[in-house]
């Protein structure tokens, strides 16, 4: 599904329903559900639309949270931060900085050690690489 900023109607002829609706309409899975909230193996996370690195393993922990938690970024991220004043809240919505896809949330009470951040990201969003497959 490799590709950029292609167009909503573009998304739709190729992405599942719930992946189309997560990273194109701002959607969310519901808590707990995601296929990748218990991996623990070494690997990369990348965009599901447009294979983009967005985490590494290294920063995954389990935050309780009901999606994958990271504290940090891949270094070679392009993850886009957005004001979320939704459901009145005011949140950070992070989005792919490549293709624009919706990934989730990044919120301020992550592990201190690593900064105090933590992205709330729905597995739908990603697609994981062990480290032995990576190239």
């Amino acid at each position: 599904m490799t590709g950029t900023r292609k167009r909503k109607e573009d998304w739709k002829a190729v992405l599942p329903p719930l992946v189309y609706h997560v990273t194109q309409e701002g959607g969310t899975e519901r808590p707990h559900s995601g296929h990748l909230i218990h991996e623990q193996r070494m690997g990369t996370y990348s965009c599901v639309c447009c294979e983009a690195i967005l985490f590494k393993g290294t920063g995954k922990y389990p935050s309780g949270c009901g999606w994958p938690a990271f504290h940090s970024e891949a270094p070679e991220a392009n993850i886009v931060r957005i004001a979320d004043r939704s459901f009145g809240m005011m949140r950070t919505e992070v989005r792919c900085g490549t293709c624009e896809a919706h990934l989730g949330h990044v919120f301020t009470d992550g592990p201190r050690e690593h900064g105090g951040e933590r992205y709330c990201i729905n597995s739908v969003c990603l697609v994981f690489t062990p480290e032995e497959d990576a190239v």
